[in-house]
């Protein structure tokens, strides 16, 4: 395990700011950092589960890991500007708080030239059919990681219809225990458990509203 995913396991934030800056700095590629942080969530997420770390070292834990990103955002995205790819609302199923894997998705969307309204975590259908209307967006993309969260993914894409936008919208969930199945039983027209390939489809979606 590298120096960097320990030190965001160990709660280090000090540690991290500097191992983020120095890497960059070398020239390193940012996206292998965004894996490395990555790793390091995952440790601190089965310390969780172990009861290892309890609510209070998770929420720290998401806090250094949005500074890790928020550093390393600017040179994903070196070379994108002026080009935007599609427009974008982002945010996480009513019910659920979970945000990492969202913000790393966030991170790789906006160095993919997407333009990312990120709306948080709990999020309730009516606050994604209000933001589709106010910028137009074309895709939608829902992340969760609690099966509740799969009932209100469902009721935003019905609200997507009942607003009369399902035609115009693309909706793409996310999280670890998304299936084929969920997304058939959602309405949503794609889904990932992996950040990096959920910018791929992200990719055609954006294609496909063109």
């Amino acid at each position: 395990m590298s120096e960097l995913a320990n030190a965001i396991a160990d709660l280090k934030e000090d540690e991290v700011k500097q191992i983020v800056q120095d890497r960059l700095a070398s020239g390193a590629d940012p996206m292998s950092i965004v894996d490395e942080c990555r790793r390091g969530m995952e440790i601190i997420g089965q310390r969780y589960k172990d009861k290892e770390y309890f609510l209070g070292e998770l929420i720290m834990s998401g806090e250094i890991f949005k500074e890790a990103m928020a550093a390393i955002e600017p040179k994903l995205k070196a070379g994108q500007a002026g080009k935007t790819l599609a427009k974008m609302v982002l945010g996480t199923a009513k019910g659920d708080i979970h945000n990492i894997g969202k913000d790393i998705a966030a991170t790789l969307l906006k160095a993919a030239g997407f333009e990312i309204y990120d709306l948080g975590t709990d999020v309730a259908p009516e606050a994604f059919i209000s933001k589709l209307k106010e910028t137009g967006a074309p895709i939608l993309g829902i992340s969760g990681m609690l099966t509740p969260s799969f009932e209100s993914m469902k009721q935003t894409v019905q609200a997507l219809e009942a607003a009369g936008l399902r035609n115009k919208v693309k909706v793409i969930i996310g999280g670890g225990i998304v299936t084929e199945m969920v997304r058939k039983y959602v309405g949503a027209d794609a889904f990932t458990d992996d950040a990096p390939e959920g910018v791929e489809l992200c990719r055609k979606l954006a294609g496909a509203v063109k």
